[in-house]
């Protein structure tokens, strides 16, 4: 990381794995429909390990100006949450797939409260600083925030497919940091993949943190913190 001297103002956020989590309990009676008996929290551990997976094998040697809203890494993802789970029978993993492509349109499985979200997004207010939301998503995530009681937590969302660029592009910061009126030194980003989150932040002059839970992403070098939490208390801690 950088050296910074100006007071940080602002915490900007991603949404999904970060204050939103995955219905890892319809993922895993899906799976019971196919034969496969597995708790949410197993479905839970397996998709930490799967956002590492998928940073490493997909989204790391990505063209520049790709994708993460593309259908293939959607399905990259899913294929290795399952196969973390042991499931590695093609029909099986298609017809998962198949029902994944089909559920709960437009939001599909990011439509759960991450439990720490409220308390975290408290403690910036009452330090305050402002927050806002940089997400790739395909319209939908203002809402979900909205229907989920987070919306009034922030001074503005930025949806990918609103704004017509997506991390890591270091664009979409940029606009994130033009509607706050500030300088990149005086914003933090917080997220839970590596080069989607982290890289694209940096790009844009802004310190970032990276989600770990589990501890799965190994030596990087970034700040990490274990959940949204411990996140927000490492920023607060920079500001003292």
């Amino acid at each position: 990381m950088g050296v910074y001297t100006d007071p940080i103002r602002a915490v900007f956020l991603d949404a999904g794995n970060t204050l939103l989590r995955i219905d890892y309990a319809v993922i895993a009676a899906e799976l019971a429909r196919h034969g496969v008996r597995v708790t949410p929290d197993q479905v839970q551990r397996a998709e930490w390990r799967a956002r590492v997976r998928l940073d490493d094998e997909v989204l790391s040697r990505a063209r520049p100006g790709a994708t993460t809203e593309d259908s293939s890494v959607a399905t990259a993802y899913l294929r290795f949450v399952l196969e973390g789970l042991g499931v590695t029978d093609e029909a099986t993993i298609e017809r998962v797939a198949e029902w994944r492509r089909t559920y709960n349109l437009p939001v599909g499985f990011w439509n759960t409260l991450e439990p720490q979200a409220p308390e975290a997004l408290a403690l910036v207010r009452e330090a305050g600083l402002r927050a806002a939301v940089i997400s790739n998503s395909n319209g939908s995530i203002r809402a979900i925030l909205s229907s989920l009681g987070l919306a009034a937590h922030f001074d503005f969302v930025l949806d990918s497919s609103e704004v017509g660029v997506e991390k890591p592009d270091p664009r979409i910061f940029a606009l994130a940091l033009g509607q706050a009126g500030l300088t990149p030194a005086e914003a933090v980003y917080v997220g839970d993949l590596y080069s989607v989150d982290v890289r694209g932040a940096r790009a844009a002059g802004l310190r970032a943190v990276l989600l770990d839970p589990g501890g799965h992403w190994g030596a990087r070098d970034c700040p990490m913190a274990p959940d949204l939490l411990s996140a927000i208390r490492l920023v607060l801690d920079w500001r003292r």
